[in-house]
């Protein structure tokens, strides 16, 4: 059966991946390291890993095969997910495959190198929109019946 794993640290849209979760009888996963509420919806495990690092990447990266769906805006995570076979969709719905990934990583490479060079720069991403958040919401549907056809 799959599932979706849901890296819930600053997720901004953890009610649609529950909605979409819910529609289709799946377990969804919040795996945070801290700072979350837990979720009483009996689908839903809230999953508090220890403090440090990446640690909520790596439960996610070690359980994340082949049917299931992960949610994340990090690259790296996304990466070891696309490898394992997973289907991962980031916060803003752009979908990242093996076809994509290696592209991400190289312009996530390349910008931290530019802002460790370049103390000063400010800026980050752009603000997160209501139309970031209905193509999710659109795109976690195909990919969840696509996850499902799979397994």
């Amino acid at each position: 059966m799959s599932s979706i794993y849901v890296d819930a640290d600053a997720c901004p849209v953890k009610p649609e991946a529950i909605r979409v979760g819910e529609r289709h009888g799946l377990k969804i996963y919040m795996v945070s390291n801290g700072g979350i509420r837990p979720n009483p919806h009996p689908l839903v495990e809230t999953v508090i890993v220890a403090d440090g690092p990446d640690v909520a990447d790596m439960w996610i990266a070690e359980r994340a095969v082949a049917g299931d769906v992960v949610v994340t805006g990090d690259i790296p995570l996304a990466a070891k997910c696309v490898a394992s076979g997973a289907r991962v969709i980031r916060n803003d719905g752009e979908v990242l495959t093996k076809a994509n990934i290696g592209n991400r990583l190289a312009t996530r490479d390349l910008m931290s190198d530019l802002r460790a060079a370049d103390p000063f720069r400010q800026g980050g991403g752009r603000p997160f929109s209501k139309a970031d958040r209905s193509r999710f919401l659109d795109m976690l549907e195909r990919e969840v019946r696509k996850a499902m056809q799979a397994k």
